[in-house]
């Protein structure tokens, strides 16, 4: 398909784009930074490796989508698509690095910004120009979702493109009745564009342009491994992944978000992985500070989806805990630990205080989250205020088998060697927990504070006593503490109260940190909770540990002196 000549000037709009952001000049999170220097650096070094910056191809497709494409819905109906900066670095991007065989570089993509970007109309673009204009004979161009109604909004925006333009709707014949188009095909090339899914339940796809939508939603990766399967025979085939940020780092999606990165950040090394990953920076807070909001958001400037919207999500976030965290992934590109974490990080990170209070002789509580083999171990004390501190003060401990650690690492997604290394966590010899070491360890913090009781589950606490009494070790008593609604719903709220009236002070450990994100409650018929492991998506036994010191705390407190006897009672005579 020709192109019309009538262009914007876009030399090179992709180094100018990589440049700009590696210089400040445009605001970007850290994995854009870090692809936009690969870029860069590709540029200067990439003739080694036989890589080739093919700029009449970035022009070429760059221009297909100013001239030929139209947007949709809304304001943009019948818009000509007005390439954004990001966009023309990631359309220029694939369609102009090649290879020394002449095709094209990079063979899968993965795009990650936060919602309303405008990922679905650039991945319905980049189809239609494989589709029409990429040169490939029986060209197969999918968009494919787990579920057929998730692949047909894509295939939709691409259904409005095609009716919008005048070019396209001339070459183009759709199939179905208006509102329920199945198949967009190209005759001259004999190839066609039609939505897929799991659903369907077939195989023998050959795509050579294959759109994935919204990964985060993949449980699994049997459809981008099917598809992936099938360019085999394609010899510049390209699967393009969009999707926002998502809840759980055990999922197909992380582990592209993750490899992204690391690629990116020359970490790894594959010349045919491209990422684009929106993300702010460690010490950026989109609650507190608007600045950091164009890292996820890189249409923004553009004013898309617009300062008026991500105000408003994030005022109502403010008020309503349980969005906290559908804003931040969906708004902010933030990997949210749990879907509806319990306590929110506004609260949480309120509290902390890292000042060194004397803790030696206050009275205090214990609770032991004690894991059976391989898993985390915490014990959590909980020390009562004082005239001179008027704060509940938490203070962890964390264990795990030191051998395979960096195993566990990948595993669970967290710095555990980092960690380790920082004094944070323990990492005790061997494949599974020595008790013994544990309660060793927990001999000597009695012997330093003034611990009057120590909680476990009630289910393994016989075993616990009898390593006691066979090493004669000097312990609190070790009491049970049931794991159900009737024991844990009281504790959980007397420590909810705590945070909520900033009545309680942590240290900042981390691991703490990372399991109370990882805190989702369950509630029964009657309004009691309990943190459930089962629905976390990461570890919470510092918190488990943290609810049951509570507990003991609250039952075991100094009680209020009973000033009956002052009273006109006749009991008191």
């Amino acid at each position: 398909m020709s192109i019309r000549k009538k262009r914007k000037n876009i030399s090179d709009p992709v180094t100018a784009y990589a440049q700009a952001v590696v210089a400040g000049e445009v605001i970007a999170g850290p994995y854009v930074r870090h692809a936009c220097a690969r870029h860069l650096q590709d540029l200067e070094s990439g003739a080694t490796r036989g890589l080739v910056w093919d700029i009449s191809a970035v022009q070429r497709a760059i221009g297909y989508f100013e001239e030929v494409l139209c947007l949709n819905g809304g304001r943009f109906e019948g818009q000509p698509f007005h390439v954004l900066p990001w966009q023309a670095f990631v359309i220029g991007s694939l369609f102009g690095w090649k290879g020394s065989d002449g095709f094209r570089r990079f063979r899968v993509a993965y795009v990650e910004t936060a919602k309303g970007s405008g990922k679905s109309p650039l991945a319905a673009g980049i189809g239609l120009y494989g589709l029409t204009s990429d040169g490939e004979a029986r060209a197969e161009i999918y968009a494919a979702a787990t579920k057929k109604d998730q692949a047909q909004i894509l295939f939709r925006d691409a259904v409005a493109m095609v009716d919008q333009s005048l070019d396209l709707a001339k070459r183009l014949d759709k199939s179905g009745s208006r509102g329920k188009e199945w198949n967009i095909a190209h005759l001259p090339s004999a190839s066609f564009f039609r939505p897929i899914s799991a659903d369907d339940g077939q195989s023998g796809y050959r795509p050579h342009i294959a759109l994935l939508d919204e990964i985060h939603e993949h449980k699994t990766d049997h459809v981008v491994e099917m598809l992936r399967a099938g360019t085999k025979s394609r010899e510049q085939a390209l699967i393009f992944m969009i999707t926002n940020s998502g809840t759980d780092k055990r999922t197909l999606c992380w582990n592209y978000h993750d490899y992204g990165a690391k690629v990116s950040a020359g970490q790894l090394n594959d010349d045919s992985f491209f990422a684009y990953i929106c993300a702010l920076d460690e010490s950026d807070d989109p609650f507190q500070d608007e600045a950091c909001w164009h890292k996820a958001n890189p249409s923004l400037a553009a004013g898309i989806p617009g300062l008026k919207y991500l105000r408003e999500q994030v005022t109502q976030a403010r008020g309503m805990p349980s969005k906290e965290s559908m804003v931040r992934r969906l708004n902010f590109c933030q990997w949210v630990e749990a879907s509806s974490p319990w306590i929110s990080s506004d609260v949480w990170m309120g509290c902390q205080d890292q000042t060194s209070e004397i803790l030696t002789g206050r009275r205090c509580w214990g609770g032991l989250d004690l894991s059976s083999t391989q898993d985390l171990t915490a014990f959590v004390l909980l020390f009562e205020p004082t005239p001179l501190d008027p704060y509940w003060r938490l203070k962890p401990w964390f264990w795990l088998p030191g051998e395979g650690l960096h195993h566990k690492a990948d595993r669970d997604r967290v710095p555990y060697l980092a960690w380790r290394d920082a004094n944070h966590l323990i990492a005790l010899p061997g494949r599974a927990i020595n008790k013994l070491a544990v309660l060793h360890m927990l001999a000597e913090l009695s012997a330093t504070f003034h611990i009057q009781e120590i909680a476990y589950d009630r289910w393994r606490v016989e075993d616990l006593k009898m390593l006691i009494a066979q090493e004669s070790l000097s312990l609190p008593p070790l009491t049970p503490f049931g794991q159900g609604f009737k024991d844990m719903a009281p504790a959980l709220d007397e420590f909810e109260r705590l945070l909520l009236n900033s009545e309680m002070r942590h240290d900042g450990n981390p691991v703490m940190t990372w399991c109370a994100a990882n805190a989702v409650t369950d509630t029964d018929p009657a309004g009691n909770r309990k943190v459930t492991k089962e629905k976390a998506n990461g570890r919470v036994d510092g918190i488990v540990a943290a609810i049951m010191a509570a507990g003991k705390a609250m039952a075991n407190a100094e009680p209020e002196q009973d000033i009956s006897e002052f009273l006109n009672d006749p009991l008191h005579g």
